[in-house]
């Protein structure tokens, strides 16, 4: 049962595996309303590689109010997020070729608790959508909406944890990312990235983007997700690493910035004026299939009094 006391219910349901440069989720139709039994501890559950399907979180296609269509970001750890980069591409792609009644048109817009998002589809010569790319909108860099405490420019900011100083670049992309220009990676990176996410400097914690300059607008970027741990790419965090790298004089903006994320390439392009950041990059349709959560819950001992 989930921290509530709910208990699992006996729903089979239908999702949709998809990945975006590596970071993969469960696509699930809930126009008609959220799917019985998914508590909190039903996702973590239908997310654990080892004894569920195994993904990085699961994204809800609601209906919109103020747009057509609502994405909901349900991590790995059964929280949500108000956005997810490579998630929105994702759902860009399942809405096109899976519930759009007719020829889906070019640009879709996709609401999200962090606001509107306009998804551009690019298809193959089959007419299978290959890349999105999507307007992530103005970044906000003021502290009270990253959030982040203290005073001050959210830039070149020093912290020390553990006994280990860092220098970050905090920057809000729809939700909180602490950017730090330092070549971590693998189990550093998950050490760190941790221990940062969690200061006291983010009241509601905060992605950790640890990046590394391989040459004019190239990088390599490792990212320590909220409520996922290390994945194989991030889209806000790619895109808030291109905001700060921009900010600090080691990217130029107008032109894309190639982030090189474990999962493969993102290519992000920054405004001149900071109105607006796009994030390019591809979206895949891995398989389909059906899961019984109350045998799912069951089997992992969560289905009890």
């Amino acid at each position: 049962m989930d921290n509530t006391g709910t208990r699992c219910n006996d729903v089979a349901m239908k999702f949709f595996k998809y990945h975006g440069t590596g970071n993969d989720f469960l696509v699930v139709d809930a126009r008609d309303g959220h799917p019985a039994g998914l508590t909190p501890e039903a996702a973590r559950l239908l997310c654990d590689r080892n004894f569920g399907v195994g993904g990085d979180g699961i994204l809800l296609v609601e209906r919109g109010t103020a747009s057509s269509w609502f994405m909901r970001v349900i991590n790995s750890d059964g929280t949500q997020a108000e956005m997810c980069g490579n998630g929105i591409r994702c759902v860009a792609k399942f809405i096109a070729e899976h519930l759009w009644e007719g020829d889906a048109p070019n640009s879709i817009p996709v609401e999200t608790p962090a606001g509107i998002r306009l998804c551009r589809l690019t298809r193959d010569r089959s007419g299978v959508v290959s890349t999105v790319a999507v307007s992530m909108g103005a970044p906000k860099t003021e502290r009270a909406d990253i959030p982040m405490t203290g005073r001050g420019s959210p830039f070149n900011v020093a912290v020390t944890v553990a006994g280990r100083p860092f220098v970050g670049n905090a920057v809000n992309m729809g939700n909180p990312h602490f950017v730090i220009f330092e070549d971590i990676h693998g189990a550093d990176a998950g050490h760190w990235g941790s221990i940062l996410g969690s200061d006291e400097l983010f009241p509601s914690g905060a992605n950790i983007e640890f990046a590394g300059r391989i040459d004019d607008n190239h990088f390599r970027l490792t990212v320590f997700e909220r409520g996922c741990g290390l994945t194989m790419a991030c889209g806000t965090g790619a895109s808030a690493t291109a905001v700060a790298a921009v900010s600090n004089g080691l990217a130029s903006s107008g032109r894309p910035i190639r982030m090189d994320l474990p999962g493969g390439p993102l290519f992000i392009t920054v405004a001149d004026d900071m109105s607006d950041v796009i994030l390019e990059g591809p979206a895949m349709e891995v398989f389909s299939g059906s899961v019984d959560i109350q045998a799912l819950c069951r089997t992992r001992g969560a289905d009890h009094e």
